[in-house]
């Protein structure tokens, strides 16, 4: 007690209110004492210092001197600070807190020996073991803790700590934001590596479940040891094992990191040590995804190596915002430092590799500190020129508790005024009053930005995904490319620019995986992304068309059976044979509607029906032409004196025609449906970048033989009417009809050329406007004749013109 351990590493300024800050993850790692001598002259010789996190440092003296110099808040009183390293050990954390609750020289707990501290809040720490550890005693004497960091959410839910007031949300936004990133690219098979602590053990078994419910699959799970566990050969062996042989043999596209600072850079160690010659290894070269505690920090022997390991990797920021006075109040920082800052000398002494000239040892002049070093020609592992995430957020806990100060000010002054009483001390405020005031606080910072607590002491959520890009000379920098924001008061809750992106060098495509069937590379070549389906929908503008025109042919051909059936009586459609002729009409009704089956997505129903209703309706019609034409021939050769064809005149003659030549195709459907029918079917290797969902015919040969018969059908029509072309003109339809099955013929052997040539949906496009054009080309042809003399010439439609011959 008499004779402590002295702490050399800490930074006092004065004021009529303090605020504590402390935990700034382990500006100094704290070694083992040996017990070799004075515990104090050890824990002086420590040497590593994280050079870049003395920016936390920063923000709060600068924050603090901002408010003493700003008229509008606190002009009555002034703020100090006592600042203090955990040296990232739970023992040191205790030890610094008490300090800072007690010491002016000694410490004597639960006495107050000298003057009393005013100590109204203490801002740290950074992780969750030491700002619990810290909690242990600030909310034994009721002294507000406003961590910077962000906590698993077991942490808060386990320990109720009602003295914490959050500046940074808990963990479940990264989570999300993991996940919602994940599925942005289409990344379904992910490694995870975590810290090997209870957080990294609560990361797992919360980030587990969540992918597997988002159909994301697991390849591996590795946990990793902090640098100071790595402390003998054999352990060192075993861990880089550990990590290669996933890294290697994985077939993941996307690796996962959890843990803090002391993880990336044990893992760093790692991945040297495991590949001596620091060459790259493309096979394990895939896309890192970090979440925000990790930070990209070198020190000690690790000064001199990069992390091109992890070059294009996305890595889960803090938000925050550039703060241009903080900028220039670091910039212009120079030796000797500012008075009372017991970081300063190790700081620069270490981040530029110097040291400060002492009269006591003598040095080389190369290695002396001049004082012109500049902040800016650090590279970012040895300190930031921008604003962090975890600095911004200790900026603003430093004016929240000034605001809310004022407020408890502002409202004294109120009560004074009404009660007339006497003005009283802010000083005399006891740090638990703070509380209310701090919850309920709202005001805008120097950048813009509106400041607030949500009902769970959580400043707001939101997070900004940065990239990680590395150069040649060693240093790197992080690009903002995304944010994260689940309350989305920006307007999306998640968002990526692509093309801000920087993708690790062997992800651009010099290591080629084949995407699966179902997938196509992306134009960049970096990922493959799901194909889309292709099939001929109704939502579309050739199937819109397609079926608008099937739909007015059906329509015209009901107009056209509707006129015949209203004139029946007359000579013209008496003289034609009604029955073949609504046989026909109906045969080109279905026709037309049957195309309406090759459009939309192809199902088991629709496949089994569509080609055998198409051959079975078409042969039909064509049957019926086949017939009518026929009968033309017979009745006009059985006009012929002595002819024995006059037995054949009559309707039995068309009837046996139609129904035999359609059975024979009906008989070869059935024979395909029982055998092979048709079914639904994809196609994922004709295109590239699209599946083709189709109808797959079962027997080729039976589809075949059925469009054949078909052909055949025609091309006998087309023969017998080109035969009676020169029969009589009136009302003799042999003209006419050969014409429509010139017309149906050239469609059709036009039709499979093209047909064989075309992929996809244009291939049923052709076989449903073939279907069209044929159909309309019968129904032209052969019906607008008599449908213009019956509705526009009534008067030829008599029996004199039935009879008349053609004179020559």
């Amino acid at each position: 007690m008499k004779d402590s351990i002295p702490i050399p590493h800490e930074w006092y300024q004065p004021g009529d209110l303090l605020i504590g800050g402390t935990a700034f993850l382990s500006l100094y790692h704290f070694h083992e004492l040996t017990f070799d001598g004075h515990p104090s002259q050890e824990l002086l010789k420590v040497p590593h210092m994280l050079t870049k996190f003395y920016q936390h440092v920063l923000a709060l003296v600068f924050a603090v001197n901002e408010i003493n110099e700003n008229p509008k808040i606190l002009s009555n009183v002034t703020l100090g600070f006592h600042i203090y390293d955990s040296y990232s050990d739970l023992r040191m954390a205790y030890r610094t807190t008490m300090d800072m609750l007690f010491k002016l020289h000694r410490y004597f707990p639960n006495y107050e020996c000298d003057t009393r501290k005013n100590l109204m809040a203490v801002i740290g720490g950074l992780g969750s073991d030491i700002s619990l550890c810290m909690a242990n005693i600030l909310r034994l004497y009721k002294i507000l803790q406003l961590p910077y960091g962000s906590f698993a959410p077991k942490e808060r839910d386990a320990t109720q700590v009602t003295s914490f007031i959050h500046m940074i949300p808990n963990e479940s936004p990264q989570y999300m934001g993991i996940i919602w990133l994940l599925q942005h690219f289409g990344w379904r098979w992910v490694g995870l590596f975590a810290a090997d602590d209870d957080d990294g053990e609560h990361f797992l078994q919360v980030l587990e479940p969540l992918l597997s419910r988002n159909g994301i699959c697991l390849d591996f799970t590795e946990r990793i040891l902090n640098r100071e566990h790595l402390n003998s050969f054999h352990v060192l062996v075993d861990s880089v094992s550990n990590i290669y042989v996933p890294l290697i043999d994985s077939k993941a596209n996307t690796f996962i990191l959890y843990g803090d600072t002391k993880t990336i850079g044990a893992l760093n160690t790692l991945l040297l040590i495991g590949n001596l010659k620091y060459k790259e290894i493309t096979s394990f070269r895939k896309v890192w995804v970090m979440t925000a505690q990790l930070d990209f920090v070198l020190s000690g022997l690790q000064k001199g190596w990069d992390f091109e390991f992890f070059h294009g990797a996305l890595v889960f920021r803090i938000h925050s915002k550039e703060l241009l006075e903080f900028q220039k109040f670091f910039q212009d920082i120079k030796p000797p430092g500012k008075q009372g800052d017991g970081f300063f000398k190790d700081f620069w002494e270490q981040a530029f590799d110097c040291t400060f000239s002492s009269a006591m040892e003598p040095m080389d002049v190369n290695d002396s500190c001049t004082g012109e070093e500049k902040l800016e020609s650090l590279p970012g592992s040895a300190f930031e020129i921008h604003t962090t995430g975890h600095s911004y957020s200790i900026y603003n806990a430093v004016y929240a508790i000034g605001h809310a100060l004022q407020l408890i000010d502002s409202s004294r002054s109120k009560q004074r005024l009404m009660t007339g009483g006497q003005r009283a001390e802010l000083q005399d405020v006891s740090p638990w009053q703070i509380r209310p005031f701090l919850q309920g606080i709202l005001f805008n910072n120097s950048a813009g930005e509106t400041i607030s607590f949500n009902d769970n002491r959580e400043m707001g959520a939101r997070l900004n995904i940065m990239n990680f890009v590395t150069f040649p000379n060693k240093s790197f920098k992080m690009v903002k490319v995304g944010r994260v924001d689940p309350s989305g008061v920006e307007g999306k809750e998640f968002m990526i620019h692509e093309n801000l992106i920087v993708w690790p060098r062997s992800f651009n495509m010099e290591d080629c995986i084949k995407c699966p069937e179902d997938q196509h590379p992306r134009t960049e070549g970096d990922r493959c992304v799901p194909k889309t389906l292709q099939f001929l929908s109704y939502q579309e503008i050739l199937g819109i068309t397609l079926t608008a025109v099937a739909l007015s042919f059906s329509l015209i051909t009901f107009w056209v059976l509707a006129v015949f059936i209203t004139h029946q009586d007359t000579p013209i459609v008496k003289a034609n044979n009604r029955d073949i002729t609504y046989a026909l009409l109906i045969s080109l009704l279905l026709c037309f509607l049957c195309s309406l089956l090759f459009i939309g997505r192809p199902g088991q129903m629709t496949c089994s029906i569509q080609q055998s209703a198409f051959s079975i309706i078409f042969s039909a019609a064509v049957s019926c032409v086949l017939a009518k034409t026929i009968t033309v021939v017979v009745a006009f050769m059985a006009t012929k004196p002595g002819s024995n064809i006059r037995k054949w005149v009559g309707k039995r003659l068309a009837n046996f025609i139609v129904l035999s030549c359609s059975l024979i195709e009906a008989a070869i459907c059935i024979v395909w449906l029982g055998t092979s029918p048709p079914f639904p079917d994809s196609d994922s290797h004709s295109l590239t970048r699209e599946i083709i969902v189709q109808c797959n015919e079962g027997s080729a040969v039976l589809f075949y033989i059925s469009l054949g018969y078909l052909g055949l059908l025609s091309l006998v029509s087309l023969s017998v009417a080109f035969l009676a072309r020169h029969l009589p003109d009136s009302f003799n339809e042999a003209k006419f009809i050969t014409f429509s099955m010139l017309v149906f013929c050239s469609v059709w052997v036009s039709f499979i050329p093209t047909y064989l040539s075309t992929k996809g949906k244009y291939m049923v496009a052709v076989e449903v406007f073939s279907i069209l054009a044929s159909g309309a080309g019968l129904l032209i042809c052969i019906f607008s004749p008599k449908c213009y003399i019956i509705v526009l010439r009534p008067e030829l439609n008599n029996r004199e013109q039935l009879i008349r011959r053609k004179k020559y």
